[in-house]
C-alpha cells in the first residue's frame, strides 16, 4: 500500500512541478501529509525518488525545492588532439563478434559458446569454493599459482613423446586469457616495428595485438592443411622475421587442422631461420572427429610459444590462459606480463583449476565433443540446403565456427546488414585478414544459442545473398 501510495505521491508532485518556476519551494512534509492523506515514511519516500530523478533538491533546514533547470555547456576536447598528435599505427575497430545482439536475433557470430555448452555445475561450485580459500585474500606469484602451472605442464607433457623433454611447471605463465597474452609476446619477441608472420587468414585479435604493438604484419597464406613450408621459408628469408604466428589445430576462422606430419616441417623451417613458433592452442578442448596434437609437444629446444587458454571451454567470466616458454624468451614474456598487469586473479586461477581437476571436467568434454558435432552437422547440412552459392571448403574436425566463401562480386556489408535487418547476425569475413581479403568469405558459428533455429538462419542468408547478387 505504501509503495501505491508513494507513486499515487510522485505523479501529483511530477505535474505540480512542471507548472513551477525553478527554485519554487514545494510544500511541507507536514502539508504533504495532510493532502496526500499518507504517512510521513511515505512522503519522504515519494521526494526521495523526486530527488533521484533530478526533478527536487533538499537544502537541510530550509525546505524542498523545484531543481532549477542547467544548460549544459558541450564539452571542448579539442585541445586532446594537439596532446596526443596523430596515433603510431592505426588499430582496427572493434570485432563485430564482440557486439551484444537482441535475444531474440539468430546468432552466427560470436566467438563464444552458449551458456548450455559450458560445465555451469562445475563453474558454480568452483567459485564458491576458491571464495571460501585464501586465493580470495592474497596475491598470488606473478607466474600464476604454482598448482595451476603444473596442471598446464602436465597438460603439454602428456602428448611429449619419448626422447623429447617436457614442459616443467616454472616454463607456464598464466595469463588473464590469451588475448593480452599476444600482445605481451609479440612486444617481447619481436618489437616495434620488426616483421612477424601471420597465417592469413587469422584471428582477428591476433591481427588486433600485433597493430596494438606496432610490428610489421606480413601474410603468410593458409589453407585446409596448414601454410606451405616452401611459402613460409620464402616469407622468412625475405623478410628477416623471428616470429610466426599460427593455429595448427581448428584455426579461427577456418576450422582447419595441419595435416599429419605438416607442424614437423614448419617447425623445422622455424629452427632452420631461428624463429619462434607462437601456436595458439585456442580450442584444444573442442574437438569434434580429431584430437589435437600441440606443435609444442614435438620441441624442447624453445622455438615453440605455446598459448593454451581455457576463456572459450570454462566461462567467459574466468578468462585465464597460460603461455609456456623455454629459456631468455621466458623471462622477456614474463618481464612484459608483470608491467602490464602485475599478476593474475588469485581467485579466478584457483577457480579454473578447480574446474577442470574435478572428474566431471572430462564427462563434460566428452558430452561437449558430441554437442557440437551435431550442431556442426545441422549448420552446415542448413547451408548446404538454403545456400548452394556458398562454398564450404572443408568440415571442421574441430572448433567453433564454419567459414564460407561466397561469390565473387558479393556486397558483404550489404549481404550483413540485409541479413541484420532480417533478424540473423553473420560475421564478415574480411576482420581475420591481415592484408586485403583473398575473397568473400562470412564465418558462422555453431555454437551459439538456439540451434533448433540453424535452418531458418540459412534460409534468410540464402535468401539475402540471392537478393545480393541482383542488386
Amino acid at each position: 500500500m505504501n509503495n501505491d501510495s508513494s507513486s499515487r505521491i510522485v505523479l501529483a508532485l511530477k505535474e505540480w512541478i512542471s507548472r513551477a518556476a525553478p527554485g519554487a519551494r514545494l510544500p511541507s512534509t507536514r502539508q504533504l501529509v495532510a493532502e496526500y492523506r499518507a504517512s510521513p515514511v511515505t512522503v519522504q519516500k515519494a521526494l526521495q525518488t523526486l530527488t533521484a530523478q533530478g526533478l527536487v533538491e533538499g537544502r537541510p533546514g530550509v525546505g524542498t525545492f523545484v531543481r532549477a533547470a542547467r544548460t549544459v555547456k558541450p564539452a571542448d576536447y579539442g585541445w586532446q588532439t594537439a596532446a596526443l598528435r596523430a596515433p603510431q599505427s592505426l588499430l582496427p575497430a572493434a570485432s563485430g563478434t564482440m557486439r551484444n545482439v537482441p535475444n531474440d536475433a539468430i546468432s552466427f557470430h560470436s566467438g563464444y559458446p552458449d551458456r548450455e555448452l559450458l560445465p555451469e555445475r562445475l563453474v558454480r561450485a568452483a567459485l564458491t569454493r576458491a571464495a571460501r580459500g585464501d586465493a580470495a585474500l592474497s596475491r598470488p606469484p606473478a607466474a600464476g599459482l604454482p598448482e595451476l602451472q603444473a596442471w598446464f605442464a602436465h597438460e603439454l607433457g602428456s602428448v611429449t613423446p619419448a626422447g623429447t623433454t617436457p614442459p616443467t611447471p616454472s616454463d607456464v605463465i598464466v595469463l588473464p586469457g590469451s588475448q593480452s597474452g599476444l600482445s605481451s609476446i609479440f612486444r617481447a619477441l619481436a618489437g616495434a616495428g620488426q616483421p612477424v608472420l601471420l597465417e592469413s587468414p587469422t584471428y582477428w585479435g591476433a591481427i588486433l595485438a600485433a597493430a596494438q604493438t606496432g610490428v610489421r604484419v606480413v601474410p603468410v597464406p593458409s589453407g585446409p592443411e596448414g601454410p606451405e613450408p616452401a611459402v613460409l621459408a620464402r616469407a622468412f628469408e625475405e623478410t628477416g622475421a623471428r616470429v610466426f604466428y599460427a593455429q595448427p589445430n581448428y584455426a579461427n576462422p577456418t576450422g582447419a587442422q595441419w595435416a599429419p606430419g605438416r607442424g614437423e616441417e614448419v617447425l623445422d623451417v622455424v629452427r632452420t631461420h631461428g624463429a619462434f613458433l607462437v601456436e595458439d592452442d585456442w580450442a584444444h578442448d573442442f574437438g569434434i572427429t580429431s584430437d589435437p596434437v600441440p606443435v609444442a609437444s614435438r620441441d624442447d629446444s624453445g622455438h615453440v610459444v605455446y598459448i593454451r587458454s581455457l576463456t572459450k571451454s570454462v566461462s567467459p567470466a574466468i578468462r585465464i590462459a597460460a603461455v609456456m616458454a623455454r629459456g631468455p624468451a621466458r623471462e622477456r614474456i614474463l618481464a612484459q606480463r608483470a608491467a602490464e598487469s602485475m599478476y593474475v586473479s588469485g581467485l579466478l586461477q584457483a577457480a579454473a583449476l578447480h574446474v577442470v581437476t574435478q572428474p566431471g571436467w572430462q564427462t563434460h568434454l566428452r558430452s561437449l565433443r558430441h554437442q557440437l558435432q551435431s550442431r556442426r552437422d545441422l549448420l552446415a547440412a542448413s547451408i548446404a540446403e538454403h545456400v548452394p552459392q556458398a562454398h564450404l571448403e572443408l568440415l571442421p574436425k574441430g572448433g567453433l565456427n564454419l567459414w564460407l566463401r561466397l561469390p565473387d562480386g558479393t556486397d558483404l556489408p550489404q549481404l550483413t546488414r540485409d541479413c541484420e535487418d532480417a533478424g540473423v547476425v553473420i560475421a564478415a569475413g574480411t576482420e581475420w585478414f591481415p592484408a586485403e581479403p583473398a575473397g568473400p568469405y562470412i564465418r558462422l558459428n555453431y555454437s551459439g544459442p538456439n540451434p533448433a533455429a540453424y535452418p531458418e538462419g540459412a534460409r534468410i542468408i540464402g535468401e539475402a545473398l540471392a537478393n545480393n547478387a541482383h542488386a
